[in-house]
């Protein structure tokens, strides 16, 4: 089938000061009737021009095109594929007129937007194609999209839209860039011969059914690669175990005797055991390989014993390590707080002094996180110690367990080996010996529950310990500040005063900071200095109000004045703190 096909993309630079064209391999263009393709021209807004380049209309004015704006083309310029190479997305494009045979095709205006499409279904080979000329045949169809590859199958419908069937997926794209064309058949311009083409993904159960097959393909690959990965990437099988004989029985008690072959040759006696080897033929030798695997227990004892004392060498040259890098700490520290000192502080300059402060706070927070990691230790040591105590009791009774149960069995061994005869003394043994077997198994399931009971008490009683010994230790530091402080504030109010008036004065002082204290401790929302100051007048009238709110600033880890009230409601009250801070966790 002839046919011609022409397209063109122009890119316009931002300036429109020129234009650019690119253009794939030229192609011969025919021109059967001048007067048609001048009027082709003229609806475009180009100059009509022949296959020489002559013009075919010579008054033509090119304002009277369809569109304007657009430079002159000449039927000279080769044409260019369906779909050309990718553009950048900031760049317009203008496509150009398409002929083929027995039709033509006019580009949508590039200023409107680009036709919807809906979603693509998987694996989509069809295209709904709609605006077809109602005088449409097959024919012109398939002249029209052949171009964008192999069609497979066409259905027509009565309706003017029609679905077309590609043989690759990447064809639908090339047939999607014909949606918004104008198409009309040859040079008529009757309302039957033309149409809008529109273009879109159609959902066609073929194309389903191939996607997934080729999914399935693909499913199918995967777990194959994943298997052989697999198979690649798993250990080795162990070898398999020999069957019994006394060849081979006599090979593996030799190996049992020696230390390297050792655990080689009780794999092969465990298995043999489970398969069900053992008769009373063979359970001599099965017995004396059973005592040389029992011979082995002293030895393992013996090294378990070296390494536990390697262990707690190791240890204790830890412990020291970390004593001798403990005590670095603490000298360093005491460097830090001698330097502190106002006798060496003044002769630091502001850097200096910040530089030792931050050393100084490094120095104890690193200091502080090794006795955290000590206790930790030492912590871990005693749950190791009642991890110990637990299992041996356990063992023990397991041991008895295992004793009652053996007598059980021979028991039942004596008696199968008897004559059959009915003595109700040995039933009656052993339903008593039943009797006990299943009271001390009462009697271990109590003392597990009663251990582990215990247990948690004990835990309980470890974190309350360490909350005492918390609340106790902040309690230390916040009676030897409080105290600190009384003796400084009294020292200085003191000062200058005879030995006899200055023990008077303090004790006076330290009955007022009791008798306050009690007065705030039961006034939570504080109190002023005049309502404090009457209720210390009623016990001595010589007290003044100046000495006691000075006496109050100097103890501040034990009073504290806050602001109270809105605007002029404004007043200052004193409130005990020498609580503060011991909460309990």
């Amino acid at each position: 089938m002839q046919r011609d096909f022409r397209c063109l993309w122009v890119y316009e630079i931002a300036d429109n000061s020129r234009t650019l064209n690119v253009d794939s391999t030229a192609m011969t263009l025919p021109m059967s009737d001048p007067t048609a393709w001048a009027t082709a021209m003229n609806n475009l807004g180009m100059a009509p021009l022949g296959i020489a380049g002559q013009p075919i209309l010579p008054d033509f004015d090119p304002a009277l095109g369809m569109m304007t704006g657009i430079p002159p083309i000449t039927p000279m310029m080769p044409g260019l594929g369906i779909v050309p190479p990718p553009i950048p997305p900031d760049m317009p494009v203008v496509k150009e007129i398409i002929h083929c045979k027995s039709c033509t095709l006019f580009p949508p205006n590039p200023n409107l937007p680009p036709p919807a499409t809906r979603e693509r279904p998987p694996g989509c080979k069809t295209v709904f194609v709609g605006g077809l000329p109602e005088n449409g045949t097959e024919q012109i169809i398939v002249e029209v999209f052949e171009q964008c590859g192999e069609i497979i199958a066409i259905r027509k419908s009565k309706k003017n839209f029609c679905h077309i069937r590609f043989a690759e997926e990447y064809m639908v794209d090339k047939a999607l860039y014909l949606s918004g064309y104008r198409i009309r058949l040859g040079s008529s311009t009757d309302k039957k011969d033309t149409g809008r083409l529109h273009v879109d993904f159609a959902q066609a159960r073929d194309d389903l059914y191939e996607w997934e097959c080729k999914q399935r393909m693909l499913a199918r690959e995967e777990r194959h690669r994943r298997r052989m990965e697999e198979e690649r990437l798993r250990p080795p099988s162990p070898p398999p175990v020999v069957h019994y004989s006394d060849h081979e029985c006599s090979i593996v008690a030799e190996k049992l005797k020696d230390d390297s072959k050792f655990s080689e040759a009780v794999q092969t006696l465990l298995t043999w055991i489970e398969r069900g080897e053992v008769n009373r033929r063979s359970a001599n030798n099965f017995y004396s390989m059973i005592q040389s695997a029992n011979s082995h227990v002293r030895r393992l004892v013996n090294e378990k014993a070296a390494h536990e004392k390697d262990m707690e060498e190791a240890k204790e040259k830890f412990k020291q390590a970390l004593s001798g890098i403990l005590i670095q700490f603490e000298q360093i520290v005491a460097v830090y707080h001698s330097a502190s000192k106002q006798k060496a502080w003044d002769h630091f300059t502001k850097a200096q002094r910040k530089n030792i402060s931050v050393w100084c706070k490094q120095a104890e927070v690193g200091n502080f996180l090794f006795w955290r990691e000590e206790e930790m230790e030492m912590s871990d040591d005693e749950i190791e110690e009642t991890t110990e105590t637990k299992e041996t009791e356990e063992s023990s009774l397991r041991w008895q367990l295992d004793a009652y149960r053996n007598e059980v069995e021979l028991l039942k061994q004596e008696q199968g080996k008897a004559h059959r005869e009915d003595d109700p003394n040995k039933e009656q043994q052993l339903k008593l010996l039943q009797q006990a077997l299943q009271g001390m198994q009462q009697h271990l399931l109590k003392v597990q529950e009663e251990y582990k009971k215990k247990e948690a008490e004990l835990e309980k009683l470890k974190d309350d310990k360490l909350q005492v010994e918390k609340m106790l230790e902040n309690l230390k530091e916040k009676v030897h500040a409080i105290v600190s402080s009384i003796f400084i504030a009294y020292y200085s109010l003191s000062c200058g005063t005879s030995r006899n008036t200055r023990l008077k004065y303090n004790l006076h002082a330290l009955v007022s900071v009791g008798i306050i204290s009690t007065f705030l401790h039961v006034h939570p929302f504080g109190a002023s200095i005049e309502y404090i100051c009457s209720y210390l007048h009623r016990l001595d009238n010589k007290i003044c109000t100046s000495d006691v709110e000075c006496l109050m600033g100097r103890l501040q880890h034990t009073f504290k004045q806050e602001m109270t009230g809105v605007g002029a409601s404004l007043e200052k009250r004193w409130k005990f703190c020498g609580f503060e801070g011991l909460k309990l966790t």
